[in-house]
């Protein structure tokens, strides 16, 4: 039994401010002394980052859909306990996704908000918009709260309210339901975060920004809302019976006895390259891989002695001169893929990877080009991998999030890396090779850490190295463009 004091921020639909709440308790918490744990319901990659700036620790996502039900419990405890941060948090707060029972389109709320709420049995506080409402906002929470006997909101937090009288009409409405009004903000300019094309800027790209945004949407939370009573409800929630994840004992199955020193795996981040899960360097690391990450952007070269490189999620297209300009990194990227280092790339990194990007030069690993468009790709996906890649083996059923507003051509390359459900084919593969749109969480595919570390160390192997100290060794003459060696496209399990 563990007892970890926790609730949930939901929202009746996108934009309500559940990010803006979310992240200024979280803010409001720690200021108090408490040792705060930030999680997000979903695949969103933008809203963690808020909440790490806020709490100090890693922002975790909690999503069934890419990790399954059974491993919500244990990757939230996980990140509520001390191998998740600075010690074990006092409290969580819980961030969910659109509309509190808004889930995977077709199959009820499944990876809902309230689904999340359920599987932890956590309190759930309802952020509302009051701009435009008066009496009618209590049917609208009433609504909510009945609609699912099983989802327990505890409380009700009202957004953009005009004044202190219709804060008033409100509460006076909301009374006889006796579902306790926690506070109210005022529409003030100070709750505004700067938007883009897929959701809010990135903490990351606009630091400054938030390091002076940030206290004054803390102190902001701390006077329009209840703390005392959003504890009390945290602290109230009942214990859980499961125990938190392990990344260790994830791997535990997958993983080969090897000699010698670890392979250095090296991660893109930056401003460019902003999206990632915390358990993939877990995960990595636990498979016995050295983690270290570099900036493509101010990066000549990759870290000494890499071994393999990932390049998660982010916005190429935003920084595409400043990559394009890094000639000689994308030089090295592209002997050292031609060479057989192991290269995993999700959507950013597939645009990295690719000839060109909105016409600017890129790596060229890959003969693709790629441009922004006006049409969002939005959804979750269902694959059967039809290639051997550093994650995954041919046969390997996986679930992914597809989030973008660019376009690669060709979509695949001549050994497709995935056939989705739909039967279309997806991305790039090849023993050393994995780019594609697609984004995995690898908790919920326990195998693709130890493969890549065994990629890594395979190709470690095969080759002289340069020592992991002193000077970089000379790079060779970089081919313009590598399509990496096909293996014959094998049919998907029905």
């Amino acid at each position: 039994m563990v007892s970890q004091p926790r609730l949930v921020i939901a929202g009746t639909r996108s934009g309500d401010g559940k990010t803006t709440v979310a992240t200024g308790l979280m803010a409001a918490l720690a200021a108090r002394g408490l040792r705060v744990s930030a999680h997000k319901v979903g695949p969103d990659y933008i809203d963690p980052s808020y909440h790490a700036s806020a709490t100090g620790r890693p922002g975790r996502n909690l999503d069934p859909w890419l990790t399954g039900e059974d491993l919500i419990a244990p990757l939230f405890l996980h990140g509520a306990s001390a191998a998740g941060g600075a010690g074990s948090a006092d409290i969580s707060v819980i961030e969910g996704v659109m509309g509190l029972y808004d889930g995977v389109t077709g199959r009820g709320d499944l990876a809902s908000t309230a689904h999340v709420a359920r599987l932890l049995r956590a309190p759930v506080v309802l952020v509302v918009t009051a701009a435009g409402a008066a009496r009618s906002i209590a049917a609208t929470v009433h609504g909510f709260a009945t609609f699912d006997p099983a989802t327990r909101i505890a409380g009700v937090v009202l957004n953009q309210v005009g004044s202190p009288r219709h804060e008033s009409i409100l509460r006076e409405a909301i009374a006889p339901l006796g579902i306790p009004v926690l506070g109210a903000l005022p529409a003030e300019a100070t709750l505004h975060t700067p938007s883009r094309h897929l959701g809010l800027v990135p903490a990351a790209e606009r630091a400054g920004q938030v390091s002076d945004w940030l206290p004054r949407l803390r102190d902001l939370i701390a006077r329009h809302l209840d703390l005392d009573h959003l504890l009390a409800i945290a602290r109230a929630a009942p214990a859980l019976t499961t125990r938190p994840w392990s990344a260790p004992d994830a791997v535990a199955a997958a993983l080969a006895t090897n000699g010698g020193p670890p392979p250095r795996i090296a991660v893109a981040g930056g401003r460019a390259f902003t999206f990632g899960y915390a358990e993939h360097r877990e995960l990595l690391e636990a498979a016995g891989a050295e983690v270290v990450e570099f900036d493509p952007i101010s990066a000549e070269r990759l870290p000494a002695g890499t071994d393999a490189l990932v390049i998660g999620g982010g916005f190429p297209q935003v920084y595409v001169e400043d990559l394009a300009a890094n000639a000689a990194l994308r030089a090295e990227v592209t002997r050292r893929a031609a060479s057989g280092m192991p290269v995993v790339a999700e959507c950013a990194g597939l645009l990295w990877l690719g000839a060109s990007l909105d016409g600017r030069e890129q790596c060229g690993v890959l003969p693709a080009t790629a441009r922004m468009t006006g049409r969002l790709t939005l959804g979750y996906r269902q694959a059967v991998a039809l290639t051997d890649s550093p994650l995954a083996a041919a046969g390997t059923a996986i679930r992914a999030h597809e989030f973008h507003r660019t376009v690669s051509e060709p979509a695949a390359g001549p050994a497709p890396a995935w056939q989705l459900a739909d039967g279309s084919l997806h991305g790039w593969a090849a023993p050393r090779l994995l780019a594609s749109y697609l984004h995995l969480h690898w908790a919920g595919l326990p195998a693709a850490a130890p493969r890549l570390v065994a990629a890594a160390r395979a190709a470690r192997e095969a080759q002289p190295r340069a020592p992991r100290s002193g000077p970089p060794p000379t790079p060779s003459a970089p081919r313009d463009s590598i399509a990496p060696p096909a293996p014959q496209v094998r049919e998907a399990r029905p």
